[in-house]
């Protein structure tokens, strides 16, 4: 027997609790590369848009910052743009933070979207799997119960092999689910440190070359 007949035989004896598993799992793996692929865009996009807002914010040259974020569509884009619509009111480092920390708002639930449902899956597919386990347990007992006693022993090991299958698969998907939600979770979480960072830098920056200016000014 090959390992497709092995893969076939396997899910066959599952019976019917199997196909819940399958479809949950199935959508996990749709979400989960999903997103990797808009968070790995989502850095790669950042570090692209920084690389060049950074030279042009030390320069002083607010407006032509202020074109490139308004077109950019990376999450610090959008922040730089708050912070210099801020900028165009005077305030202290606070109320510019503060409208930075609103574009920050909007763009987190982005990123975490639809994460949290891979953990989620990975729980709900293990309890789907314990209870087509349990569910084959009561049909085996049922059924040896009917049969006669030479035969009790083989057949009870058999209808406990076959309700485990659920368990095993459940189990199977459930683990490299958890894995996933980690991974994608502290791929989230790099993005928004860079963001903070940004963010940092930009008040630095900003607050630095209004300082001089007005040290100019007088």
């Amino acid at each position: 027997m090959n390992a497709f007949q092995t893969a076939v035989k396997f899910f066959q004896d599952c019976g019917l609790f199997i196909y819940p598993s399958v479809l949950i799992m199935a959508v996990g793996v749709a979400i989960a590369i999903e997103r990797f692929v808009y968070l790995s865009r989502a850095r790669s996009d950042n570090s692209k848009a920084w690389a060049q807002l950074l030279p042009l914010l030390q320069k002083g040259q607010f407006k032509e910052v202020q074109n490139l974020a308004a077109k950019s569509d990376a999450a610090v884009g959008k922040i730089v743009h708050h912070g210099l619509d801020r900028m165009q009111s005077p305030g202290r480092r606070e109320d510019f933070d503060a409208a930075m920390e609103e574009g920050m708002m909007e763009i987190v639930p982005r990123l975490e979207k639809r994460t949290h449902y891979i953990a989620t899956f990975a729980n709900v597919i293990t309890l789907v799997g314990l209870l087509g386990t349990i569910i084959g347990l009561i049909k085996g007992f049922t059924a040896v119960a009917q049969v006669n006693p030479a035969e009790k022993a083989e057949m009870l090991s058999a209808s406990i092999s076959i309700a485990m299958n659920n368990t095993a698969f459940a189990l199977m998907v459930a683990i490299p689910f958890l894995l996933i939600h980690a991974f994608l979770q502290a791929k989230t979480s790099e993005i928004v440190d860079g963001l903070e960072a940004a963010k940092m830098s930009f008040l630095n920056v900003v607050m630095r070359i209004r300082a001089e200016q007005q040290a100019t000014a007088r």
